[in-house]
């Protein structure tokens, strides 16, 4: 059994809202995309990869596949135009099937794994992270790094054999929630405040979203803010 919440919010500084999210349990497919490009191209980028995405698993493909495949599909709307303004998103997958799942990730949107426990399964494709993953930059400093919005990887962006997919796998057990979310949420929320929230069981999955939003933008909304929960039974 799976049990879903999920919803997406402008935030308190943006007039349009660039992320886009899916969830469909009879699918098994989630996913968060963040958008980026100025005036309309952010929107644009994260849907055409929601949309690509959905096709292409929907069709069988695998979840890496499809990622790899809804970002030629960006790129090759990307390469006619002469516009100097760029379009690129991220990506944050989940992927259920039976008992398996696997995840993939371009950018900075998170995949979480609360299992007793709040695990992040992805790894940020930012500028900071690798200075982290180098030695060069104390964690703890990391989130107040001016540059921590710099991607590495974006889809889009990125060219096709540069780009280096996250991905990882494993065994559905009862009691695993995933939380898929842009970073709206962990630029104003940290992650004890987002494990206390997931881990409250006398909520339901669609009010621990809620509230997760609802904690963003107490922090200060800055940007977009989606999340999508899926909680295993």
């Amino acid at each position: 059994m799976i049990e879903l919440g999920h919803g997406t919010h402008v935030g308190l500084r943006r007039t349009r809202n660039e992320d886009t999210y899916h969830a469909d349990a009879s699918l098994g497919l989630f996913l968060v995309a963040d958008g980026m490009g100025g005036h309309q191209h952010g929107e644009v980028a994260s849907a055409l990869v929601r949309d690509a995405m959905v096709e292409r698993v929907g069709a069988g493909s695998g979840l890496v596949e499809a990622v790899n495949e809804a970002g030629e599909r960006l790129l090759a709307r990307t390469r006619p135009s002469f516009d100097l303004l760029p379009m690129g998103t991220t990506i944050a997958a989940l992927r259920i099937s039976g008992d398996d799942y696997e995840v993939a990730w371009v950018g900075d949107s998170r995949i979480y794994l609360w299992q007793r426990s709040l695990r992040r399964v992805s790894h940020d494709h930012s500028l900071v992270q690798a200075l982290v993953e180098a030695g060069q930059l104390d964690p703890a400093r990391a989130a107040q790094h001016p540059q921590r919005n710099l991607l590495t990887q974006a889809l889009g962006v990125t060219a096709t054999e540069q780009l280096r997919i996250g991905m990882a796998r494993g065994t559905l057990e009862p009691g695993m929630t995933f939380l898929l979310c842009s970073d709206g949420l962990t630029e104003c929320v940290d992650d004890a405040s987002i494990a206390h929230t997931v881990a409250r069981n006398d909520l339901a999955a669609q009010e621990c979203a809620d509230h997760l939003l609802l904690n963003a933008l107490d922090g200060g909304g800055d940007d977009n803010i989606t999340v999508v929960l899926v909680r295993c039974s």
